[in-house]
């Protein structure tokens, strides 16, 4: 009897290196058998040459984008497709029910309404202060052109990523400055504390399995650099109540400060982060997870990673001939 496959098309891989080698090394370690392909529109991404296999997909505003999912899936037998970036969630969220109904995947994607919660960050503050979770307080515009205005404040764009046009404000000029250059900011009290990142891990039924909560020692555009895994039960506690009210499944990763006023919240991405390798090395391995659901596991809530250790993130650099063919050093 052919044993089954369970391949994963990672999309918009890009960057995510540590992320293709983390679903390899789970895939070896469980003795699956798998191949990892990786989805891109660029032939130069770095991660489709250390996938199993590569597919060059249209750009995600193209119309035949989804199609284009569709055809790789079956092409590839996929059992599961893997976003990794804000841009891509919302489509793929409303067309879930199409991937799945014309191949044999499954799309690891939280429900339209989890996704367009996450994806507006006036959406997402009016959800938490619903909620009783402690936000920082957003300006209206009646408020922004008060005289009794109090620096610093915090800018960003409703839709943004990667901390792309985020910025303290200093002063009021500053203020005009930003708000003229962003599209639909959204202002902000400044907080000032330790910033932590949050790899949270659900399966298919939103039933929550692991809370990883990482200091964020060091980032570089918006992506943590630097990282300590700390079992903060206080952040597990608060995390375990937020989920319980969002409901989102998979992987995600929620960004949250501690202040003098306790955990404050930043924003919630419904898919990897840039730094979930961290967590995954850890032992909380999210990669592990997701082949033992697809085999038809139960997965329970644990603990069981180490805390108290950091990661120090570097580039690498992988050279390739005008064919695009790796060089063998």
């Amino acid at each position: 009897m052919r044993m089954k496959e369970y391949n994963i098309l990672v999309l918009s891989a890009g960057r995510r290196v540590e992320l293709i080698q983390s679903f390899q090394k789970s895939a070896d370690r469980l003795d699956v058998k798998s191949n990892i392909v990786a989805g891109d529109c660029s032939e130069t991404a770095p991660a489709i040459y250390f996938a199993d296999r590569k597919a060059i997909l249209p750009r995600i505003n193209e119309p035949n984008y989804i199609d284009e999912i569709i055809n790789t899936c079956n092409k590839e037998d996929i059992s599961l497709v893997v976003p990794t970036i804000d841009t891509d969630l919302l489509l793929l969220s409303q067309s879930r029910e199409k991937i799945e109904s014309a191949s044999d995947a499954r799309v690891l994607i939280s429900s339209i309404e989890v996704i367009s919660i996450c994806r507006d960050k006036i959406k997402t503050q009016i959800f938490l202060e619903e909620n009783g979770f402690k936000v920082p307080k957003m300006y209206s515009k009646q408020e922004l052109s008060s005289e009794n205005l109090q620096c610093p404040l915090f800018i960003k764009p409703k839709s943004g990523s990667s901390s792309i046009n985020t910025f303290k404000v200093n002063n009021l000029e500053e203020l005009v400055t930003y708000r003229s250059l962003i599209k639909e900011p959204i202002v902000q009290d400044f907080m000032e504390g330790k910033e932590f990142t949050v790899d949270v891990f659900l399966d298919f039924d939103g039933k929550l399995i692991t809370v990883v909560p990482r200091l964020r020692m060091a980032t570089r555009s918006g992506e943590i650099s630097k990282g300590k895994i700390i079992k903060d039960k206080e952040i597990i506690e608060d995390i375990k109540r937020l989920v319980d009210v969002l409901k989102p499944i998979g992987h995600i990763t929620i960004q949250l400060m501690k202040t003098n006023k306790g955990i404050e919240y930043i924003e919630i991405n419904p898919r990897f982060g840039g730094g979930a390798p961290m967590s995954i090395q850890s032992g909380a391995d999210s990669c592990e997870n997701l082949y033992r659901l697809l085999m038809g596991e139960k997965l329970e809530y644990n603990e069981n990673y180490r805390a108290n250790i950091m990661f120090f993130r570097f580039d690498n650099s992988i050279c390739v001939d005008e064919n695009l063919e790796i060089v063998q050093w």
